[in-house]
């Protein structure tokens, strides 16, 4: 079995008075793409923000790499190799494409290694080539989502946590990303997809969880979860 990389043990994360995360468990190992799925308000991106250190815990532990990463910052997350491509892009608007990349590159010192990365992510995209001196802000939210991804990549992440890449995004657009996705994931990068587009999250995941009012519910082999009548009854329209 492969390696643990990140580990969430008893996650309890609160707004105020509201228990947004209830006590969650799961974890992601080395190679492998799971799929957190969820309706709108089930507590997902909360939890993403709880791993990558946006918020605070309020119970619970997070590890990564086999150590604690409770109370570490955004910052030190990135260092330490995990990188997230937030929801709603993120991305740096008055900054050009290249730019933004580059930002995703600034842990690193390795000029030849980054100029490869560079390259890589312009021949995933070449959308972006095209663009690469056009400010991130006057894109539409599709190229913003390349754009995001990536920059993530960049820091050449041991994880990468995508919170819902294909919102409010085309038909066609969204086919891309996911092929994308597949395509990184099959470079040997280990992904954590949170996700409210199931069937297509699950069916390219080894893995998948459902999240409901901030609790795990279910869990198992992804195309067996994609078989299941209640998750296809819950999440799929049938």
């Amino acid at each position: 079995m492969s390696e643990t990389l990140l580990k969430v043990s008893g996650l309890k994360v609160a707004y105020g008075g509201i228990q947004a995360v209830k006590g969650v468990d799961f974890e992601v190992r080395a190679g492998e793409l799971v799929s957190l799925i969820g309706s709108n308000g089930a507590g997902k991106t909360t939890t993403m923000k709880a791993i990558t250190g946006l918020l605070p815990l309020s119970a619970g532990d997070i590890q990564f790499m086999g150590q604690s990463v409770r109370g570490r910052g955004a910052w030190d997350m990135v260092k330490q190799g995990l990188a997230m491509v937030p929801e709603g892009r993120g991305v740096f608007t008055r900054m050009s494409i290249t730019e933004n990349l580059q930002m995703g590159a600034h842990i690193r010192t390795d000029k030849a290694g980054i100029a490869e990365d560079m390259e890589r992510v312009f021949t995933t995209f070449p959308r972006l080539k095209e663009r690469k001196d056009q400010l991130a802000g006057t894109m539409s939210g599709g190229e913003q989502q390349m754009l995001a991804m990536g920059r993530a990549l960049m820091s050449r992440p041991k994880v990468l946590l995508m919170d819902e890449p294909s919102m409010g995004l085309s038909p066609i657009m969204v086919d891309k990303i996911f092929e994308v996705v597949r395509d990184v994931h099959s470079r040997g990068v280990t992904i954590l997809l949170v996700e409210q587009n199931a069937s297509r999250a699950l069916e390219i995941a080894d893995r998948g969880y459902v999240m409901e009012s901030g609790l795990i519910t279910m869990s198992g082999d992804a195309k067996k979860m994609l078989d299941d009548p209640k998750v296809r009854a819950a999440y799929l329209g049938e």
